[in-house]
């Protein structure tokens, strides 16, 4: 099954990351691309960076390349 993860991290969100991939691994999941990890304060170009990924996804499944 394919996957994406965005992950929001005030500083740096290497922990989340690491334990949902160990997770989606054991679960035999193939990753469609690394995570998007948004750090530090708020900023609106985090919004544009999810909604591209979740876009690039649902066009990959739409079309049946994952």
């Amino acid at each position: 099954m394919p996957c994406a993860l965005y992950v929001r991290a005030g500083n740096d969100g290497t922990g989340t990351c690491r334990a949902v991939e160990s997770i989606c691994t054991g679960l035999h999941w193939n990753w469609i691309r690394p995570p998007l990890v948004c750090r530090g304060g708020w900023q609106s170009t985090f919004l544009d960076q999810c909604e591209e990924l979740g876009m690039t996804m649902a066009a990959g499944l739409d079309v049946g390349i994952y």
